[in-house]
């Protein structure tokens, strides 16, 4: 964990410049380096490459940000408060909560797929992180919550976004792959036709013979399928929990 990171995030680390007040602020800072990471990748992000993208000398970005990780830090917090309402939800119960919160997240992947490449064990919780997870919550163990343990609710939480990330990753892995090859991912599979039709004729692989063509095609309906397994398997434990609310 960063002090630095801590205080910029809340708001105690503004550093302030000598002589007229710049245009540079770090509003600005995090902005450019937000939209470098999603026009080019993670990768691409380097204090020097932001001072380019201002127009600015690259030692100016020092005295608002010490480095690149409380840079990254800042990114985090701020890609986060786009996902955010002006207002907590209302859900009319918990699976419509958690619905929210899966759905919330995987369009946050789409818009920036480079935070999948971003170590988050340890995140720097800055506001729009906390607020977050405080509307997270307020669906979750509300008037229409889960009745769960608070170490349950979060575990929930939990569940959700690692199954998002993981069905994220599998699309944008698509996409790049489509990008970085110039090959669609039409064609890909169409070269390997020949190959995979020849090998269903063999009778050695009976099982994936018989599927329909369209099994492997419907990205958003097998999101759809997986979360809605997730809601029935927690509803199953919410269920209980309302039979027997003294069970451990």
């Amino acid at each position: 964990m960063t002090t630095s990171s801590l205080e910029l995030l809340w708001g105690t680390g503004e550093r302030p410049s000598r002589g007229p007040k710049p245009g540079l602020t770090l509003d600005r800072i995090v902005t450019a380096a937000v939209a470098v990471a999603d026009a080019e990748g993670l990768d691409a992000v380097s204090m020097r490459r932001v001072s380019t993208e201002l127009g600015v000398g690259t030692m100016s970005l020092y005295r608002y940000v010490p480095g690149k990780t409380e840079l990254l830090d800042l990114m985090l917090d701020r890609v986060q408060s786009e996902s955010l309402p002006d207002a907590p939800p209302e859900p009319a119960n918990w699976r419509t909560a958690v619905e929210q919160l899966a759905r919330g997240h995987l369009a946050l992947y789409r818009a920036h797929p480079w935070l999948l490449k971003v170590n988050e064990a340890r995140s720097v919780l800055g506001p729009s992180t906390l607020r977050g997870l405080e509307l997270c919550l307020s669906g979750l163990k509300g008037e229409h919550g889960m009745g769960l343990s608070d170490h349950e609710t979060i575990s929930v939480i939990v569940t959700v976004q690692s199954y998002v990330a993981g069905m994220a990753r599998m699309e944008i892995q698509t996409a790049e792959a489509a990008k970085e090859t110039g090959v669609s991912d039409e064609d890909f599979w169409e070269g390997q036709r020949p190959f995979l039709e020849r090998a269903m004729a063999s009778g050695d692989y009976p099982h994936m013979a018989q599927l329909a063509e369209d099994t492997f095609s419907r990205e958003d309906d097998q999101f759809a399928f997986g979360l809605d397994r997730l809601l029935d398997g927690f509803e199953t434990l919410v269920n209980a929990r309302r039979a027997s609310p003294d069970a451990d």
